[in-house]
Formats: C-alpha cells, sequence, structure tokens
C-alpha cells in the first residue's frame, strides 16, 4: 500500500509538472489517503503485536 501512495505521488508531481492541475490533485488526495491508511494498519500491528507478546 506504501508503494502505491509512492506511485500516485510520483503521478502527481508528473502532472504538476505539466501543468495537469486536476490529475495532479487527484494524484495528491488518493496518495494521502494511502499513505494514512498505510499508517493506521502500522500502528494497529504494532498495537497488535504488542498485545499478542503479552
Amino acid at each position: 500500500m506504501l508503494y502505491w501512495a509512492a506511485v500516485f505521488f510520483v503521478v502527481a508531481l508528473v502532472a504538476a509538472l505539466f501543468g495537469f492541475g486536476g490529475i495532479a490533485s487527484a494524484s495528491a488526495g488518493i496518495a494521502q489517503i494511502l499513505f494514512f491508511l498505510f499508517l493506521v494498519l502500522f500502528v494497529v500491528s504494532l498495537i497488535a503485536g504488542v498485545v499478542r507478546r503479552r
């Protein structure tokens, strides 16, 4: 999932470079959503790992 967030971020950068505002903002939004989703899943898995060890 972090890979896809990075891919959409790169697509947003390339689109912004060429001046495609709508595509750039959509790709940046998708990258941001995927990044935060990855972050939440990472924290949940960390908490689950700590609870499982006890």
